[in-house]
């Protein structure tokens, strides 16, 4: 997601001061269930659950914008297996910014997300995490739509990005830092704790 080019004039115009300082952020994903118990996404051994497998989208364009928060509160409705079938995230930052952020295995969700600022607003429609458009609001401006030149399902801007970086010596790339990903597993993980989501192949801590 964060190698799409939509996704990244976001961040852009965002870090910009285009829609002024960050306010709250929504997105959600949410499939349309139920699956059977013997699905993977209700596998405890394999990390089953709407968060680890959809939540990771909202909770990743959140911290593209904002970074990592400083407090986490979740709600989830958890299957017999012990994963989550339909989690709500509420996500705060020092700045005052909020997220509100939700996945499900149980609801077809809008899979939409918006960004607020104090100058403006960013919508992204159905497929945020793959947008083929959005359009940027700001006060006394008309709308300006922002829309994809080529494919924007593919995974060709991944590919790209990792030959480039590659042919570069490069061990990371600076649009996915590693520090990124370590940022959201540690969202993901807080909001599993609040949650009370546990895998069988976690150490249990005394």
């Amino acid at each position: 997601m964060y190698c799409n080019p939509l996704i990244r004039r976001i961040a852009e115009l965002v870090r910009g001061g285009a829609i002024g300082e960050v306010r709250t952020v929504q997105a959600d994903f949410g499939l349309q269930g139920p699956f059977d118990a013997g699905h993977r996404l209700r596998d405890p051994a394999v990390g089953g659950g709407a968060l680890l497998d959809l939540g990771v989208y909202p909770v990743s364009f959140a911290q593209l914008l904002l970074g990592e928060p400083s407090t986490v509160h979740a709600h989830a409705l958890l299957s017999p297996e012990g994963v989550d079938l339909n989690t709500g995230m509420l996500l705060g930052w020092d700045s005052g910014a909020s997220a509100l952020l939700s996945c499900s295995l149980d609801g077809d969700t809008p899979l939409t997300a918006s960004v607020t600022g104090s100058l403006g607003r960013i919508d992204v429609p159905r497929g945020f995490f793959f947008p083929e458009r959005f359009t940027l609001h700001r006060h006394g401006h008309e709308p300006e739509e922002y829309v994809s030149t080529d494919d924007p399902h593919s995974f060709r801007h991944e590919a790209a990005e990792v030959t480039r970086a590659l042919r570069a010596g490069e061990t990371e790339s600076p649009l996915v830092p590693l520090d990124g990903s370590l940022a959201v597993m540690r969202t993901l993980d807080a909001v599993r704790d609040r949650v009370g989501v546990r895998y069988p192949q976690e150490v249990t801590r005394a």
